[in-house]
């Protein structure tokens, strides 16, 4: 591939920024083009693991993030009536992938990658559309976007434009798109002052909650519940969820008092079942859901943008090699997302039952067990190593082997 010194990104979300961030740092002169009015995220909190935490040390933002952590203490998982399932040592964690888990809300994150790019590199409300993906292996047919303000051309186009991409339909039209994960979600951020409660995520039958700490005193919430597809509350999400959690243990009625109507969010999950073939095609890149949407329950989707961004900027001049990295790993903790997320919303009285006897008996039996979930996941190093020095257990760790909604 002809060596890359214009990108254009399309989207403005994590991926998007990080890989701006990234490819800027390289040298590139990049424009990521946003079709929003701003770069304000239509979100709740992201939990950042260890791995992307690696993955922005590449861009020297790894720290930064690091000391937002709110999160001391232990944590676990629950029954709806309070009994704890399984309890996790946040030192054990910590050490054994080498980091903290942090959790902030996704402006946070968005705020401080835009402030490592120049102030022109960011076009908000400006819709984009891949005319010609370009030849890799022909300078003379660059990558070329269509703006309202005209035509643009690039050495390299990094479709960071979601799960409903629009450059992944332009790239594989024959591949099937995301399809329906069978479960929504809620999400809610919003003060709690008075209340203390110990990190958790909370499974039911058909049902998860989490509730947890965020460095500014906020408090982050998120469900999860099998549902229809589409489906809405007949009044209004806030009522749903006292419907569905409102007799769940402390903290969640504290936190559904709390909360009004407008600061639900609620969205179904979609994922992308069958991997496409590969995450590039000509000039153009695909990262983050634009290239492998996958379910929260491991709380691995913008954790894996971030990995994505920073590869494909060490593969800079070679996409084919991106690809030969990221798709088979993103592809097996896809795979890993949805099984998980068939145990902590199974619906059945029974495998219910079951499920969370073998979770307090293995608990007992290994306390570390659980952390096994994330060998492979949370101990990822990025292509050409990390810019920091060193790397020290904080104390801080996974809560549980889930993370719905926070990915």
């Amino acid at each position: 591939m002809t060596r890359v010194q214009r990108a254009i990104v399309i989207g403005g979300g994590i991926g998007g920024l990080t890989a701006a961030v990234a490819l800027h740092r390289r040298g590139v002169r990049v424009t990521v083009l946003e079709r929003a009015g701003s770069l304000e995220p239509v979100g709740a909190a992201i939990s950042l693991s260890p791995n992307a935490l690696r993955g922005l040390d590449v861009i020297g933002l790894g720290d930064d993030i690091r000391a937002l952590s709110a999160w001391q203490g232990d944590g676990g998982l629950r029954a709806p009536g309070g009994r704890w399932l399984s309890r996790t040592s946040a030192a054990v964690a910590a050490e054994r992938f080498g980091g903290p888990l942090v959790l902030l809300h996704r402006a946070t994150l968005v705020g401080h990658l835009a402030a490592r790019l120049p102030s022109d590199a960011v076009r908000t409300a400006t819709d984009a559309r891949l005319l010609d993906p370009g030849a890799a292996g022909d300078p003379g047919r660059p990558a070329r976007v269509a703006t309202p303000g005209g035509d643009l051309e690039a050495d390299l186009v990094v479709a960071a434009d979601g799960i409903r991409s629009a450059v992944r339909r332009a790239l594989f039209p024959q591949h099937p798109g995301a399809v329906y994960s069978g479960f929504t979600t809620w999400r809610v951020v919003i003060p709690l002052p008075g209340v203390e409660f110990a990190s958790h995520e909370t499974w039911g039958r058909g049902r998860i909650w989490g509730t947890h700490p965020l460095k500014d005193g906020r408090v982050y919430a998120y469900a999860a519940a099998v549902a229809p597809a589409g489906e809405h509350a007949p009044d209004d999400e806030r009522a749903e969820l006292l419907r569905l959690y409102g007799d769940w243990h402390t903290p969640v009625p504290e936190v559904l008092a709390a909360t009004r109507p407008e600061d639900v969010l609620r969205h179904d999950v979609h994922h992308i079942a069958e991997p496409l073939p590969a995450y590039h095609r000509g000039r153009v890149a695909l990262v983050g859901d634009a290239a492998h949407a996958m379910p929260p329950t491991l709380g691995q989707g913008g954790n894996q943008a971030v990995e994505d961004a920073v590869t494909l900027a060490h593969h800079l001049d070679d996409l084919p090699g991106y690809t030969a990295v990221r798709l088979p790993r993103t592809t097996a903790i896809a795979r890993r997302a949805v099984q998980v997320a068939r145990v902590n919303l199974m619906t059945g009285r029974v495998g219910t039952a079951v499920r969370d006897s073998a979770l307090v008996a293995l608990s007992k039996a290994a306390p570390g067990l659980f952390l096994r979930g994330f060998d492979g996941i949370a101990d990822w190093r990025p292509p050409g190593g990390t810019t920091r020095s060193s790397e020290g257990g904080s104390g801080e760790a996974v809560c549980s082997q889930t993370t719905a909604g926070k990915g």
